[in-house]
């Protein structure tokens, strides 16, 4: 494999995971992270950055210089990016006065909208980027009910955020979109900082159930081990190492079946 990677959130869970599945089928894999030491003590990795195949670009997506830096430092041996995965996240923290916060409240948006203002246009990459299920009011209405709960009080910040996100992508995708976040997670004038609707089609959008800790069952049973359609799936969960494999064993691999679309994935 020659394609050259760069993630965005790689420094663990489905990123991480992403990147290595990437690294073993020989690509380049870039990685911004704010903590660039965060792989010294693991071995695994660091044969591939002895190598050269694993590079680390310190910086912090919440920076647009960082992002811009980020870019141009992957591609100064001559060859592009041919791919960006974005699987930022953030975890939400219980607050007396506030309730379940995270800091900032649009951490995902706020990336996102410096990976989108700083990447090439002249060959725009692949962008697969991490979402959820049960964004909306009618999503919400597909998850199963003991998990309401969930999405709708302990994610309910996170999940505003995701929906930032989304309509940032869905805005430089050229689609149509009508689910927009609460006032405030865009910021204001967000549209004059990138180019026209549009400029950016080389996207899909995957929106996980909720995230476990589990093993792949992927890599046992293949791409019948977990479910991914455009519709509502209404699951319950999906491994973090699953959602890896379908990035890298089916949407990367099949592109063009897969490029473009909104997909729900989970067991």
């Amino acid at each position: 494999m020659s394609q050259k990677v760069l993630i965005f959130g790689g420094s663990k869970n489905i990123g991480y995971y992403s990147g290595l599945r990437l690294l073993e089928k020989g690509a380049t894999v870039c990685y911004q992270l704010r903590r660039p030491n965060i792989f010294d003590n693991d071995e695994e990795m660091q044969k591939y950055i002895t190598s050269g195949k694993a590079i680390i670009i310190p910086g912090d997506a919440l920076k647009e210089d960082d992002v811009r830096r980020a870019w141009e430092k992957a591609a100064e041996d001559g060859v592009p990016v041919d791919t960006c995965i974005f699987t930022v996240g953030g975890y939400p923290s219980f607050s007396i006065t506030k309730g379940f916060v995270q800091d900032p409240h649009n951490l995902c948006t706020a990336c996102m909208l410096n990976v989108l203002a700083t990447m090439p246009r002249d060959a725009p990459p692949k962008l697969i980027f991490l979402s959820s299920v049960g964004l909306t009011k009618e999503t919400h209405k597909a998850i199963p009910f003991a998990l309401k709960p969930v999405y709708g009080v302990m994610l309910k910040v996170p999940h505003n955020d995701k929906l930032g996100m989304e309509t940032a992508v869905a805005y430089a995708a050229g689609w149509t979109w009508k689910d927009v976040p609460p006032e405030g997670v865009l910021p204001e004038g967000w549209r004059a900082r990138l180019p026209e609707s549009g400029f950016e089609k080389h996207v899909v959008l995957v929106r996980a159930a909720l995230l476990t800790d589990g093993k792949s069952k992927g890599d046992k049973e293949g791409n019948k081990a977990y479910r991914v359609s455009q519709e509502e799936l209404g699951g319950y969960t999906i491994s973090r190492r699953d959602i890896a494999h379908f990035i890298v064993e089916q949407a990367l691999q099949e592109w063009e079946k897969f490029e473009g679309k909104v997909l729900n994935v989970g067991y």
